[in-house]
């Protein structure tokens, strides 16, 4: 799982023994923590900053306000942080109305450890799950736009369109990084569920043993029932990101949901009935998964009613200029930081350069740019990092060897080779628009491409240049 920073817990107790040795259990599993005594000292920390999760004894003594009327004040002004209360065994009922009111769960002293943590875990996941589906709602008329008008991208486009009104199934492919959750929002805003709920799971980042109880949910006996993502995604649409990596178990349930469109709740016996739109994503080969017994066959073919490729940015560089611009905008609103605008060199560098981390990796260097460069002003060439990607240099510096030892005829061609395959690649395999950069007559360019046995294929929505295998790259280069 990828590293997250620690959680910040505030420990309220009375007794210093237990609000150590809380804050030691705690601390041993990475998490941050707070502690107070009373009441003061809780709201002195809450005002101060709010933590992630609140662990409160529910008798305080030598306290201006008891654990009851903390938990009120809390969920008032912060409803989501989780407060999970502690209870000696004569408060358990006071403790189960706390949970009535609000409160996450409870656990009784003398406390048991695994029970301690495994509470503290569900409600730090509950609550990271549930601000990061109100972030992406948030952000949802924004972020669901595609930017471009390349070839790649109107392909795209026409594709979400043609199956936006309809329920079926949606499969993304696609390089990590090259926006299929934006694709997935697209689809979902331009559906007839536009205005129901959009609800994310990525796989990848859920314990395995706990992805069941996230999508169904947990029903309690002594408090209310916690929804899982089927259920907070009814009448909208789940977006299931990284299915390639849920839990073989899972995947079973996932097909009865379904075929049914209905589930039980861990621990429960009632039927969930929902109606909601699946669409799933993934960077993987799913039919190799499935030979290799890491995922179902009955349900790739459930899943993958309508596959749609999501292109990389590789094949799709004539809408470098317009994302770049987009992504100052975002970085404007979000952080501040200037609006400028770029010089047409540093354009033809963007467009030729390699680009395996996709549109995350354009974003990220359109930041680091804001940050480091001027205030004002075209971004130049210079202002660039020259290799976005370490494998990058060792490339060049493999060219520049294997130039080094061939007579300056062979070293020219190889070198033309590569320059034209760059430029025809920057712009989406249009020969007139290369050939007009170059500087050369259209009739010309197609007469070179073909002296160096460089062909176009259809790749991603978009035409791309590369070497033609059955040549043997040969011809005479023009003097």
């Amino acid at each position: 799982m990828p590293e997250t920073a620690p959680s910040d817990i505030l420990i309220v107790d009375d007794e210093a023994d237990i609000r150590e040795l809380v804050a030691d259990i705690l601390e041993d599993e990475g998490h941050g923590t707070r502690t107070a005594a009373n009441s003061d000292a809780a709201m002195d920390q809450m005002n101060a900053r709010a933590p992630d999760l609140m662990v409160l004894d529910i008798w305080l003594k030598d306290s201006r306000m008891d654990g009851i009327e903390i938990l009120k004040t809390v969920k008032r002004d912060n409803p989501n942080v989780p407060v999970i209360i502690i209870s000696g065994h004569g408060n358990v009922e006071i403790a189960v109305a706390a949970v009535k009111q609000g409160a996450y769960d409870f656990i009784e002293k003398p406390f048991n450890i695994d029970k301690l943590l495994m509470t503290v875990n569900r409600a730090l996941e509950t609550s990271r799950l549930r601000r990061e589906n109100a972030a992406l709602r948030g952000q949802e008329g924004e972020q669901a736009e595609l930017i471009g008008a390349g070839a790649a991208m109107r392909g795209l486009r026409q594709s979400l369109d043609r199956v936006a009104r309809s329920n079926g199934r949606v499969l993304l492919s696609g390089p990590p990084g090259s926006g299929k959750d934006v694709a997935a929002r697209y689809l979902h805003g331009q559906s007839d569920r536009a205005t129901k709920p959009f609800v994310v799971v990525n796989s990848a980042t859920i314990e395995p043993e706990r992805m069941e109880e996230v999508l169904f949910g947990v029903e309690h006996e002594d408090r209310a029932h916690d929804k899982g993502l089927f259920e907070r995604a009814h009448g909208g649409t789940l977006f299931i990101d990284e299915v390639a990596d849920m839990p073989v178990g899972t995947q079973s349930k996932i097909l009865r949901v379904l075929v049914d469109q209905a589930f039980t709740r861990i621990n429960g016996a009632d039927t969930v009935r929902v109606d909601v739109r699946v669409v799933s994503a993934t960077n993987k080969d799913l039919k190799r998964e499935i030979e290799e017994g890491r995922f179902r066959q009955d349900l790739y073919h459930r899943l993958n009613v309508v596959p749609i490729e999501v292109p990389g940015l590789d094949s799709r560089r004539d809408d470098i200029p317009e994302l770049f611009k987009h992504f100052v905008d975002v970085l404007h609103k979000e952080q501040g930081l200037p609006r400028r605008d770029l010089s047409e060199d540093a354009i033809a560098i963007l467009q030729t350069l390699p680009w395996p981390g996709h549109v995350r990796q354009l974003r990220n260097m359109v930041e680091r740019v804001l940050i480091l460069g001027a205030d004002s002003g075209p971004i130049a060439a210079s202002e660039l990092p020259q290799e976005p990607d370490a494998s990058a240099g060792d490339n060049r510096d493999q060219l520049s060897a294997a130039l080094a030892g061939l007579p300056l005829r062979e070293a020219r061609e190889v070198f033309e080779r590569e320059y034209l395959i760059a430029q025809i690649n920057r712009f989406s395999g249009n020969i007139s628009r290369t050939a007009n950069f170059v500087g050369m007559e259209r009739s010309a360019l197609h007469r070179k491409l073909k002296s160096l046995g460089i062909v176009t294929l259809s790749r991603g929505g978009a035409r791309m240049a590369t070497v033609d295998d059955v040549e043997d790259g040969g011809g005479d280069a023009e003097e």
